[in-house]
């Protein structure tokens, strides 16, 4: 059974094909570190901030995404408004894409927002 630290850090390594290694020199936290906080079913404590800040750096998320899905492995449920770790690792992303290629998401965004708001439709009469 999986946590959502686990399933956070699954996603992000696979989706960016990421070793434990790599995650965790760019976070500047050790290897076994890393390797625990995606392996344990259950957290017993809450990592260490430093190690959090790190985690963060190294999957290139956002603090908060890393330590809310720390906490919720813990037992400790940070209540937010509607937190969604997909949309944490989209604005991640997106954070790192060209300003002109950001202009291009964004009109991509403005795009479907605006399809959304079309009324349907109906069949022709």
């Amino acid at each position: 059974m999986s946590n959502a630290l686990q399933v956070l850090m699954r996603e992000r390594l696979d989706r960016q094909g990421w070793s434990y290694g790599e995650v965790a020199r760019r976070g500047e936290i050790p290897r076994s570190t890393v390797h625990h906080l995606a392996t344990s079913d259950r957290l017993v404590r809450m990592p260490q901030p430093s190690t959090l800040e790190g985690l963060a750096r190294g999957l290139e998320l956002p603090l908060d995404t890393v330590r809310r899905a720390a906490a919720e492995a813990c037992g400790i449920h940070l209540y937010q408004a509607a937190p969604d770790p997909e949309v944490d690792v989209l604005i991640a992303s997106v954070q790192q894409l060209s300003v002109q290629d950001r202009r291009h998401v964004a009109a991509l965004v403005e795009s479907l927002l605006e399809r959304g708001r079309q009324p349907e439709a109906g069949p022709a009469d």
